[in-house]
């Protein structure tokens, strides 16, 4: 077995999320402390482990516990496994998958639809052309659909509405869920219904007592009603999955789908300026704090990596960023995919305001600050240095990606 040290970064999250079931099991146990008078005091109780026959013992040698020495990687969370042999019933979700994973929004879907599954039913997540997400089983996926073509690429509602309409022929999956959102989830369920003859339940942020409740009336009321066979929810409708893990087994369609003649072209994405879209819709945020001090090589960077700018509430007082760019409890609150946190050392009304972006990434000089110890990924050192660095390494790439296409 090899002696090399790897994180476990779920681990990591569980240990320093204290509402997490799994946050005890997480915490290292502390065999010895200095005590109020400069005595060294040792818990004897947290000593030796239990036998076969539950009697606990004490192997000083530690021969067996491996070895009390030897250094050991992160404990490795075994959640329980979820497992459903043959399902009475199919709940399907069609997930977003912005850039090809799992979004905040999708993991909320996939929680309600194991509401509805419950005991016998098995969730059914059909995904379209190729993806990058790793992680469908401890997002709750219990069967995988992969509708793979070139027909499935770009803006293709209407082909990709036929793929759902052969998944619903062979499967006949109780309920239908696609997201709510602007990503493409609200407009293809909207299509999908109409193909099959169903009123779906849109804007829904809740389901309790077999009935949907979902927003109405420019956001400020609630229109209830039954539970509809397809259902548009919005962000936060459920819980994500954190406490199972899934089978996610991946099944094929009995035949193939149809590929109709297209009404529709798609001529790509249009370019849009990162510092004009508005920072709750940023997907890609990169913010400077009070440890930036070169602002033309921040503005720089930003643009070379094509970002949205922020800023901490230090770097907006000083007249360094405009006051609607401040991220935060007092600013703006974002939800983007990534954030990149240039100096800045994570006041917690900060850490608020970034609590649902799936990936953050820190540059600081200090190891031991907060946002480091939020971040998915931590660069220690000079900013000026890293960011000079990563404008480099951007031009580079592009210069090879030319070279390569002619």
């Amino acid at each position: 077995m090899s002696d090399i040290i790897r994180r476990d970064p779920r681990a990591e999250w569980i240990a320093r999320n204290r509402l997490h079931p799994l946050h005890a099991a997480m915490q290292p146990a502390q065999h010895s402390w200095m005590g109020p008078n400069g005595v060294i005091r040792k818990n004897l109780h947290g000593i030796g482990f239990i036998g076969p026959n539950g009697i606990k013992r004490i192997d000083r040698s530690g021969a067996q516990q491996g070895g009390a020495t030897k250094r050991s990687a992160a404990v490795e969370v075994q959640l329980p496994l979820h497992q459903v042999p043959a399902p009475a019933f199919y709940i399907s979700v069609v997930p977003d998958m912005v850039g090809g994973r799992l979004s905040s929004h999708d993991r909320d879907l996939l929680g309600l639809a194991h509401q509805l599954a419950g005991k016998d039913g098995a969730v059914l997540a059909v995904i379209f052309g190729e993806h990058k997400e790793n992680a469908f089983a401890t997002a709750g996926v219990d069967r995988l659909l992969v509708l793979e073509g070139d027909q499935f690429n770009g803006y293709a509602p209407e082909q990709r509405v036929q793929g759902l309409r052969a998944v619903d022929n062979q499967f006949s999956p109780r309920h239908w869920l696609l997201p709510d959102s602007r990503s493409g989830g609200g407009e293809l369920g909207r299509r999908f219904a109409a193909t099959l003859g169903e009123r779906p339940a849109t804007r829904v942020w809740q389901v309790k007592d077999q009935e949907c409740i979902g927003r109405a009336g420019a956001g400020l009321q609630d229109l209830a009603r039954p539970v509809a066979r397809l259902i548009l929810a919005a962000v936060e409708c459920a819980e994500p999955v954190s406490e199972t893990r899934h089978e996610a087994l991946p099944v094929e369609l009995s035949t193939a789908v149809v590929r109709s003649l297209s009404r529709i072209e798609d001529l790509g994405a249009v370019a849009v300026d990162p510092a004009a879209i508005p920072m709750a819709e940023a997907e890609f945020i990169f913010s400077g704090g009070n440890g930036v001090k070169d602002w033309g090589l921040f503005h720089r960077t930003a643009e070379a990596l094509g970002a949205t700018e922020g800023a901490s509430r230090v770097a907006v007082d000083d007249g360094f960023m405009a006051r609607d760019r401040q991220v935060g409890a007092s600013g703006t609150w974002v939800t983007a995919r990534v954030y990149v946190a240039v100096g800045i050392s994570g006041a917690i009304q900060h850490l608020q305001g970034i609590g649902a972006c799936d990936k953050v990434v820190a540059i600081n000089l200090d190891p031991g600050c907060d946002m480091i110890k939020r971040a998915d990924l931590s660069v220690i050192g000079e900013s000026a240095e890293i960011l000079q660095a990563l404008i480099n390494a951007i031009a580079a790439y592009r210069n090879d990606a030319k070279r390569d296409a002619a």
